[in-house]
């Protein structure tokens, strides 16, 4: 006789909120975490870059030096550095421990939408609403880029990069793929502005989202759509989408206050996590786990698969404890 086998359990999502970090810096523009995931970045609208520790929503450091509403911010791979971009044109490198600015790099026409390290952090990598990604050498002393990037036709309003390859999504409705190494060019056309990029995990894919309020899913060697998304509402905002540490899950902020979370295959909608009243700005998934940060207005929430339990207070190295 055989015995019913158990069904595996379906991988758990960030449906618990674990805490809320109210980040005092008027909106919060974007949230990222760190390399490991053990810090997260909030950028605000009230031109400061802010770090905090995500087991305990303490605040560890301010950035002050943009003129203007921060926009986006990267880590570097070893925790040293920082870069953020900003409404003010401006692509800043910091010194993480000090909170010193190490470089401002100028160059771009217009406010600067998303900034990326390379896996080295020897590149910092921009694009803006000038049509243009600009390669900044963070060595060198030179002021000017090292590469500029015009291929777009509007605003480049996301960038993700991963070993030797760059993905651009711009309002001109066109996700690009720059294989850096060889020197060329993969364009999908999407046809409606896009609002956020990102590869899959084990890199055989690319995430979009536009303002169709679609997500798409679509093969990198190929460009054929294997999913499309859809149940949220993104019409007006440029608004985050990513897939989970694992590639089970697809994820998207909505402008109505809910984040959506799709099974990657079955294409159907597994969670609408209430985030608030308001549009969610925009989120992070943890590199490993199964945690999960969004921004709401002034502040951000972190998102676990269980309830949290009290755990052994950590020690916060990365920098100083000084605000």
């Amino acid at each position: 006789m055989a015995f019913p086998q158990p069904k595996p359990q379906p991988p758990q999502l960030p449906q618990h909120l674990l805490r809320t970090i109210n980040c005092q810096q008027g909106a919060v523009r974007a949230v990222r975490f760190n390399v490991d995931g053990n810090y997260l970045l909030s950028c605000g609208s009230d031109k400061s870059l802010k770090l905090w520790s995500v087991g305990r929503g303490t605040l560890l450091k301010t950035y002050s030096g943009h003129g203007y509403e921060v926009l986006d911010a990267d880590g570097s791979y070893d925790n040293s550095q920082l870069c953020s971009c900003s409404s003010d044109k401006t692509v800043i490198l910091w010194d993480v421990a000090t909170g010193q600015v190490t470089r401002k790099l100028r160059g771009h026409a217009g406010k600067v939408n998303c900034v990326q390290f390379n896996e080295e952090a020897t590149v910092i990598l921009s694009g803006s609403i000038d049509g243009t990604v600009r390669c900044w050498d963070t060595k060198s002393r030179r002021n000017e880029p090292i590469q500029v990037l015009d291929e777009a036709r509007d605003s480049i309003s996301s960038l993700k990069v991963s070993q030797h390859e760059l993905l651009t999504g711009s309002v001109d409705g066109r996700v690009r793929r720059y294989d850096l190494r060889m020197g060329q060019l993969h364009v999908d056309l999407i046809s409606s502005p896009i609002t956020c990029v990102c590869f899959s995990q084990d890199g055989q894919c690319t995430l979009s989202s536009s303002l169709d309020s679609k997500v798409r899913l679509l093969d990198k060697s190929t460009g054929e759509m294997l999913g499309e998304y859809t149940g949220h509402k993104m019409k007006g905002y440029k608004l985050d989408c990513c897939l989970s540490s694992k590639d089970t899950h697809v994820l998207s902020c909505s402008e109505d206050g809910h984040v959506y979370c799709w099974d990657l295959v079955e294409g159907s909608l597994s969670l609408k996590l209430p985030v608030g009243k308001a549009v969610v700005q925009s989120l992070s998934f943890h590199p490993t786990e199964t945690c999960l940060l969004t921004a709401m207005e002034g502040r951000v929430q972190v998102w676990g698969a269980q309830p949290e339990e009290p755990e052994e207070p950590q020690d916060d190295t990365l920098v100083s404890q000084s605000g």
